[in-house]
């Protein structure tokens, strides 16, 4: 079984703690021009590739939060970087991957990606 196939098992419908460090409508801390439309936050003690916390775009919430606790319904492969971007939503929520791609390409614009649905 190759890693893909691994990760997808692993993480498909996976429930999920997610800690918000950039909550939507703010700015990056480091890179001040970066807005996030999105809630942005990690999964304490899921290590990425990166060395750092695996990363997680929460979606379908309208409003800034601190935490969240949802499934990932996606991964987001940044085909020219070191690391991953995983999707989460509500339990009971659903996207497609145009529609992931259209709330995430804020800062994804700046990677080659591909999204792998997991449902």
């Amino acid at each position: 079984m190759n890693e893909s196939n691994h990760e997808k098992k692993s993480t498909s419908g996976q429930m999920v703690h997610v800690v918000i460090d950039r909550p939507m409508n703010t700015y990056h801390p480091e890179h001040k021009d970066l807005f996030y439309p999105v809630n942005y936050g990690y999964i304490e003690g899921i290590i990425a590739p990166d060395g750092e916390e695996q990363d997680v775009y929460v979606l379908c919430i309208d409003h800034p939060v601190k935490e969240f606790t949802g499934k990932v319904i996606a991964i987001i492969h940044r085909l020219n970087d070191v690391e991953d971007k995983w999707v989460a939503v509500p339990e009971d929520m659903t996207m497609t991957a145009q529609e992931i791609m259209e709330q995430v390409q804020f800062q994804e614009q700046y990677f080659e990606t591909e999204i792998e649905m997991l449902e």
